[in-house]
């Protein structure tokens, strides 16, 4: 089988690592790999192969979803769910209230568009927590994210559309654990990785509790990771009964990362991810699958695995 891999030109060091890894992997499997970076000539190059990883991930409006659309119009598969899902997960604010509508409990939340007023009467209790609508990866995600009267809500709403020429989603920030929750499969196969436990407590007094782009990038770690996370069985046991959940209702395929915050006995889905990185040593869906026992390239294998197996 000739698989090729599909990916970001250009991109950073470790995204490279990663396409180097798979690719890799997929060799010594015995597979001929092509590495198809979307540039130029990538249509033709996708042409030649039997099979898909997709790693790609650049654009705006098309994050995520050139590949999988390309994909089906030519009949080649490919790894990860439909262009269609990754239309819901980019859009924040659709994952939001298709969670509504499954009864998910979500932070209550509004949406402002550029040139729009901030609603009068807005009906959520600060503190408020605010970010682009359509953006991944802590991008437009700050210490001055986290609002605690209108004047701040403001400044920031203004600063989303200005950057990212984008509405700005504003929801209640929920006090309590991050934790992330990595999936992998398909239907019968579906398995639930360890859930991982993000804890800022040991950054600096100056920095956000929560992960924006700078904790992501200068203080990954000062940053604790607990895997399994340090939660009741209870809880654990509801969060993962969600994340089956959300995987079928969503139309996720393969794997998937969903990011949850627990206050108390409540739990609050932030996020749905679905096309979580696969960076080594460094991506929380890696860090849970170690915790499984499994290598990277068991997890790379269990990926593709999934993919070539679906019904």
């Amino acid at each position: 089988m000739r698989i090729g891999i599909a990916y970001n030109l250009p991109c950073s060091s470790d995204y490279e690592l990663m396409v180097n890894e798979i690719e890799n992997i997929l060799k010594d499997e015995g597979y001929t790999v092509t590495l198809i970076p979307v540039s130029e000539n990538f249509l033709e190059r996708i042409k030649s192969v039997d099979f898909v990883f997709n790693l790609f991930t650049q654009g705006k409006e098309t994050r995520q979803i050139l590949i999988p659309s390309l994909c089906d119009f030519l009949g080649i598969p490919y790894t990860g769910p439909s262009a269609y899902t990754h239309s819901l997960c980019l859009n924040k604010t659709h994952t939001k209230i298709l969670l509504q509508y499954y009864k998910i409990p979500t932070p209550p939340f509004f949406l402002v568009y550029p040139d729009e007023r901030i609603p009068k009467n807005i009906n959520l209790s600060f503190p408020l927590f605010v970010k682009p609508n359509r953006e991944g990866s802590g991008k437009g995600i700050r210490k001055e994210s986290l609002v605690r009267n209108k004047e701040e809500l403001k400044y920031m709403i203004d600063y989303i559309h200005k950057e990212f020429q984008e509405e700005a989603l504003v929801e209640e920030f929920i006090e309590g654990k991050e934790i992330s929750v990595g999936i992998l499969g398909n239907k019968k196969n579906l398995e639930i990785l360890p859930l991982l436990e993000i804890d800022f407590s040991e950054l600096p007094e100056s920095v956000e509790r929560f992960y924006s782009g700078r904790v992501k990038e200068e203080f990954g770690e000062k940053t604790k990771y607990f895997c399994p996370a340090r939660i009741d069985k209870n809880i654990e046991k509801s969060i993962k009964d969600i994340a089956r959940s959300i995987f079928m209702y969503f139309g996720l395929r393969d794997y998937a990362r969903i990011d949850v915050r627990v206050r108390g006995e409540e739990i609050f889905i932030l996020d749905v991810n679905s096309l979580p990185l696969l960076i080594p040593n460094y991506s929380d869906i890696v860090k849970m699958a170690e915790a499984k026992g499994y290598s990277y390239k068991d997890l790379i294998l269990k990926i593709l695995n999934s993919s070539l197996s679906k019904e």
